[in-house]
């Protein structure tokens, strides 16, 4: 088992940048090491924090107690049937380069979920979308690790109780178990999903009439490139806004007093608001506070403009909040855990 570190350095595990330390750290390279670390008698009454890519992170604070870093690796394809194809892969793995890993195997399926930051364990707790497709369309299974009684758990699509950007990884069991492993299912006739008007012309300049699954995987990495910021370049944590979703006479309502509000259709009864649109009309775009600031090219993304402190971005983020809610009476609710 690797050595639990004391008061360790967070800037490089969070994408934001912002300088934070742990009392206590360790990453964590299998299932049994994991369980080796949570009996120790010292960590019984620490609190948690489980990182993976550090991508979905904001931390304000220094974090008390042990942060348990997850570089599981692996991934192979599990089995066929008639419909489909199951692949598996470890919670540490970049989802990114599993992505690309599909797509080198001619499995279809996560191709417009290219270039999202973070780790595969850590796809699920946020059910990252993009262009779509939510990972639960995709999902098979999960394992993970129980952190007070040591037992791997099996966790199917249902059992994960998965929402627009939530899952129960984000409520009661939220520091309570460790995802180690996700299993995906991959159709073999799934319709490729071309219907958004980006990825339509993008695959127009890029003069494909006729697109396979890689080259929608093409056109979503060219997009997210054109429109976000390299965290490598400068600190952020991709979209730190949800979308908001109201009832239709909310949205009747809202609309009397703002004739162009930018909308499209939710589930029956509700309508979904593009927060950045949001934050464009209350003239935050490109606008900063401090060293914290909005990306010039996409509202939705707050940067860290060099120096930034984790309070300092959530300052920014919390006038943003006020701004939309005193002009539109939505509240917008970020997507980053929040430390």
């Amino acid at each position: 088992m690797s050595a639990i570190q004391e008061n360790y350095s967070l800037k490089s595990l969070n994408t934001f940048g912002v300088e934070a330390s742990s009392r206590y750290y360790i990453s964590v390279t299998s299932e049994s090491e994991l369980r080796d670390v949570i009996a120790l008698p010292a960590v019984g009454n620490l609190p948690k924090l489980i990182i993976g890519g550090g991508s979905n992170l904001l931390l304000t604070q220094d974090f008390p107690g042990l942060v348990i870093h997850v570089n599981l690796k692996g991934k192979q394809i599990i089995t066929r049937d008639a419909d489909a194809t199951y692949v598996e892969a470890a919670a540490g793995e970049n989802w990114h380069e599993f992505v690309c890993w599909t797509l080198a195997q001619n499995l279809a399926g996560l191709e417009n979920l290219s270039l999202i930051p973070g780790t595969v364990g850590a796809a699920p707790i946020q059910n990252i979308g993009a262009y779509g497709v939510e990972l639960q369309d995709r999902f098979h299974a999960l394992t993970a690790l129980d952190l007070i009684s040591g037992e791997l758990q099996t966790f199917d699509c249902e059992a994960c109780r998965f929402g627009y950007r939530d899952s129960v990884f984000k409520r009661e069991f939220k520091d309570r178990v460790v995802i180690t492993s996700v299993t995906f299912r991959l159709p073999h006739r799934a319709p490729l999903r071309i219907d958004y008007g980006d990825v339509q012309m993008e695959l127009a300049q890029m003069n494909i009439k006729t697109p396979t699954a890689r080259n929608v995987g093409d056109a979503v990495i060219n997009i997210r490139r054109r429109k976000l910021p390299d965290p490598a370049m400068i600190g952020n944590a991709g979209s730190f806004f949800k979308n908001p979703i109201i009832t239709d006479a909310e949205f009747t309502r809202l609309q009397q007093s703002h004739p162009t509000l930018a909308h499209y259709t939710a589930q029956p009864g509700h309508v979904k608001i593009p927060a950045g649109w949001l934050i464009e009309q209350t003239g935050w775009k490109g606008k900063h506070l401090g060293r914290a600031g909005v990306h010039a090219q996409h509202a939705l993304v707050l940067v860290n403009l060099g120096g930034a402190s984790g309070a300092e971005i959530l300052a920014l983020a919390q006038t943003i909040q006020r701004a939309v809610r005193d002009q539109f009476s939505i509240a917008l609710e970020p997507e980053p855990v929040i430390i």
